[in-house]
């Protein structure tokens, strides 16, 4: 298969939306309609095509972002489907790092909600275009205009209504284009075929004149010939209209929004007319943008342009191995080439080239500017890292995740299977940039750490099923850290003489608390040489090794600022191992010296309950540690803005569940660290201390 698409006639598009507002159901009803799949999947009776991982269709959530392609209007549709809970935010920041336009998915009756406020904030950060979509429609409760008004007021967003709906809940029959001023009807058949035009209703009039106008008002900004027609008062064409709200949505001036019921095949024809006129092709952004040895570099979206291309996700695969997501930015990837691996100066050759729908492969010989696919061969190759011609090196930014937030030991069942679990974690960990793997050196056990405990029991459900490997659990267990309190300068020495060369270090160093998130600093002060330039990173590394085990608890130690301010070395007897050596145990008694304090991940919580159930709900959440932040009322419910710490949340679901007879659900996401309670803290040191015997 080798189909190559004018790259303006290429759309790379993200759904991205919370937890439940139907991204998938709506990816499996844009397969159906396009023709790439000959039935709809349902992601109630786990047959979603979209969601192929046991998992996935076990829990009815989406766990891995999927891509497939699709083709509209003579269009190529790169599609990623991408999960909507917190625990799995990596496969969003991916998605989104590559694509280039966004439909943001929302609730009729949820309006805008935790998860699709952090993913909307996430495509702001890489200015991805965007158009919104309002599903469930059908639902009781629906409110098209009310979360209009949210996606203005709590998002910002410039949303502009292209259709309106022809009633609401089980009377949602239709939809008003505003574009093309027609109302279109749907039948209630099994395929939602059934689409006939009609007049628009009568008390719907007015409120389509007023839309209308402020559709072709805002149109009429993008163009001055529109503008001087507009003040005329000279009707615009369909096409002019298209092309002006294209112009905006592109510029990231305007949301287009439209609605639908996606379980009930409302409104995605009209969705997937609105990705092809409204979101941009690769041509019409800007050039992909890069460095190589401190020169800026451009790669602009041509076949003809060195190639650039981004790993945006590495999978293991049964049948064929590592299996490494790209999206080809300017140049042409071939099936059999060699390509430099610009980060990492490795030279590697493409076996193979697909194109994916879910899990299935479809070979291809290349893949074009602009395309989204998949490469076997690229052993080292990991996420984040560029692909380029080795003539014309580059290196594109990377990508950056969220810390993981939770910790759980993991061994074996059978002494026999421990390289097999070395060997999985390390497959796990090398897809997933949000799930890290460490020895813990006083207990022998294996830790992982990521973002949540459905995070975590994901993983330890997959090393069963794809690696064979049965493991037990310890606890989750909450990823602490270690902060300074004061400053202080201190000064170490490393003097060791035995047979032969002995060991010599000296440094002063400066060690302070650093603003809250800002890591670590490292600067050198030292003049004259008396800390000979080539054994200054060592001090560096010296320090950092210091830091992943904090003297106080021995958590990591984060946000520090360091000065090596003085210091001497010896002629014979110095090294970079001496200076590293030294550098770790000053940094250590410097900061038992200024103080620490332990810090803990705090998160932003939001429960929805029933009224009756808020006293207790609050109640709850109060004797948690957690402060309540803010009430909300949505519908019949009330909606908790809450922060509490992480390590009160453990086992929160089913207590939640108890106190709302089932009814109450909740979400969360780390929002930052924050010192813990004197008294608390202790408490912590004394049980890792008893941990470790």
């Amino acid at each position: 298969m080798d189909l190559r698409f004018d790259i303006a006639k290429v759309r790379n598009i993200g759904l991205a939306a919370h937890i439940d507002a139907g991204k998938t159901t709506v990816t499996e009803r844009m397969l159906y309609f396009t023709g790439k799949t000959h039935r709809i999947g349902e992601v109630d009776d786990g047959q979603a095509t979209m969601d192929w991982m046991p998992q996935e269709r076990e829990r009815g959530i989406t766990i891995t972002a999927a891509a497939t392609t699709t083709q509209w209007r003579g269009h190529r549709i790169n599609i990623i489907d991408t999960p909507g809970h917190v625990d799995f935010t990596a496969e969003v920041e991916r998605s989104l790092r590559v694509v280039d336009g966004m439909i943001a998915l929302f609730c009729a009756v949820g309006g805008v909600q935790p998860q699709s406020e952090a993913v909307w904030r996430q495509a702001d950060r890489y200015r991805v275009p965007r158009i919104a979509f309002v599903n469930k429609m059908d639902r009781i409760g629906a409110d098209f205009s009310g979360v209009v008004r949210e996606l203005r007021a709590e998002l910002g967003a410039a949303a502009l209504p292209v259709v309106l709906p022809i009633g609401a809940e089980e009377e949602f029959t239709g939809l008003v284009d505003l574009v093309r001023m027609e109302a279109v009807y749907y039948g209630d058949g099994p395929d939602g075929g059934e689409i006939q035009p009609g007049p628009i209703p009568n008390a719907m009039v007015a409120e389509v004149e007023r839309a209308r106008e402020a559709l072709v008002e805002r149109a009429s900004e993008e163009d001055d010939l529109l503008l001087a027609r507009f003040l005329a008062g000279e009707e615009p064409t369909a096409a002019e209209l298209v092309q002006a709200l294209r112009r905006a949505t592109v510029a990231g001036r305007l949301v287009p929004v439209l609605c639908g019921a996606a379980y009930r095949n409302k409104g995605i024809r009209r969705l997937l007319d609105a990705v092809v006129d409204f979101l941009p092709s690769p041509a019409d952004l800007s050039p992909a943008i890069g460095a190589w040895q401190g020169e800026e570099m451009v790669r602009p979206p041509r076949d003809d342009a060195p190639l650039a291309a981004l790993a945006f996700k590495v999978q293991a695969d049964r049948h064929v191995g590592k299996l490494t997501y790209v999206r080809v930015y300017s140049g042409v990837l071939r099936s059999g080439d060699f390509v430099l691996n610009a980060g990492r100066g490795a030279r590697q050759r493409v076996s193979r080239l697909f194109q994916m729908h879910a899990d299935r492969r479809e070979p291809v010989l290349e893949l074009s500017a602009g395309d989204v696919g998949a490469a076997v061969g690229l052993g080292e190759t990991y996420t984040g890292d560029t692909l380029a011609s080795a003539d014309a090196p580059i290196v594109l930014a990377p990508i950056e995740f969220p810390a993981p937030v939770i910790d759980l030991a993991v061994s074996p069942l059978r002494r026999t299977d421990a390289d097999r679990l070395s060997r999985a974690l390390a497959d796990l960990s090398a897809e997933d940039p949000t799930f890290l793997v460490r020895p813990n050196p006083e207990t022998g056990e294996m830790v992982v750490c990521g973002m949540g405990e459905l995070h975590l029991e994901i993983v330890v459900d997959r090393l069963r099923r794809e690696f064979g490997v049965e493991v037990a659990t310890g606890q989750p267990q909450v990823a602490y850290r270690e902060t300074l309190v004061g400053s202080i300068e201190h000064e170490g020495k490393l003097v060791k003489q035995t047979g032969g060369h002995g060991q010599y270090a000296h440094v002063v160093l400066r060690v302070e608390p650093g603003a809250p998130g800002t890591g670590f600093e490292f600067t050198s002060r030292v003049v004259g040489g008396r800390v000979p330039r080539e054994y200054v990173p060592a001090v560096q590394r010296g320090i950092v090794e210091a830091m992943a085990e904090g003297p106080y608890a021995g958590f990591p130690v984060v946000d520090v600022r360091v000065t090596l301010v003085d210091g001497s070395a010896h002629e014979v007897d110095s090294s970079e191992q001496a200076f590293r050596t030294c550098a770790a145990a000053a940094f250590r008694e410097a900061c038992r010296r200024a103080g620490l304090r332990l810090l803990e991940p705090v998160m932003d919580v939001e429960v929805t309950v029933p009224e009756a159930d808020l006293g207790a709900v609050m109640g709850d959440l109060a004797a948690r540690r957690g402060r309540i932040g803010g009430l909300e009322a949505k519908g019949k419910a009330q909606v908790v803005h809450a922060e509490v710490p992480l390590s009160e949340m453990f086992g929160y679901a089913s207590e939640l569940r108890n106190l709302t007879s089932g009814r109450g659900e909740f979400t969360m996401r780390f929002d930052r660290y924050e010192a813990v309670p004197r008294a608390l803290a202790e408490e912590v040191v004394a049980r890792r201390c008893a941990a470790v015997g």
